[in-house]
């Protein structure tokens, strides 16, 4: 007797697999604990160790290592204090005017600046081009603008950072692959943050680890108000930011 299966016959004997969503509500709920905890600090500072690939002139990548000290005050202050591998230098804005200065060279920039961060950090980068790879964590609100692009996102696992237990997630949004490890306890807070570039010529990949945090340090006004240094010569603005792309 000829043996006749349907399709529909095999298709119904096929074990079932369980479909995962391409955006997990999970990594997204987490997502937004940790948007939650920085959102609700009207001040804020924390410091990072970064590792990020550049390229040379002969085309080969290399690493370079550096550490940064962040002070925030919302919604019109930022303070930013790079060293390390990478050309050093420190950022002020004040809500009137943003400033860069390398205190090796002792060349500095000034520009006039949007009244918020939130409008100031767009305008930095399209000015100079440059993506802090921690720029999204600055605003106001970091879930309003990272959620909108994200185009896949999951939980991969836990881990420690540092000792403190993390929960892992992963997302794709244009023109980057990211992961960030978020703190499994109440404060929710980024411990460690890996981007990879996928709009750049070999996927440069940017490594951060955050320390130090501190959602209610106190801030003078003033500290976030730059005076040029005796000696210090201006430069058009972006110069000093172009040679630390981070």
């Amino acid at each position: 007797m000829a043996l006749m299966v349907t399709v529909t016959e095999i298709e119904a004997s096929e074990p079932s697999v369980k479909k995962v969503p391409r955006i997990d509500p999970a990594a997204m709920s987490h997502l937004q604990r940790m948007s939650s905890s920085l959102a609700a600090a009207k001040t804020l500072s924390y410091q990072s160790a970064s590792t990020m690939e550049v390229p040379t002139s002969s085309g080969q990548f290399i690493t370079l290592f550096s550490s940064a000290k962040i002070a925030v005050k919302r919604p019109d202050k930022l303070r930013v204090e790079l060293t390390g591998e990478s050309p050093n230098f420190n950022f002020y804005y004040d809500g009137i005017t943003a400033n860069a200065y390398a205190p090796q060279t002792k060349v500095h920039s000034v520009t006039k600046a949007p009244a918020t961060i939130d409008a100031m950090l767009p305008e930095l980068e399209q000015e100079t081009g440059i993506r802090f790879a921690s720029m999204p964590l600055l605003f106001s609100d970091p879930y309003k603008v990272l959620s909108p692009r994200i185009s896949s996102a999951f939980v991969a696992g836990t881990d420690k950072v540092g000792g403190t237990p993390c929960v892992h997630l992963a997302f794709i949004s244009p023109g980057v692959n990211w992961e960030v490890w978020i703190e499994s306890g109440v404060r929710a807070l980024p411990l460690r943050l890996a981007v990879t570039y996928t709009d750049r010529t070999n996927y440069p990949r940017t490594m951060v680890e955050f320390s130090h945090w501190n959602l209610h340090p106190w801030l003078s006004d003033r500290s976030f108000i730059f005076h040029p240094p005796a000696g210090s010569k201006e430069t058009p603005f972006g110069t000093i930011l172009k040679s630390n792309v981070r």
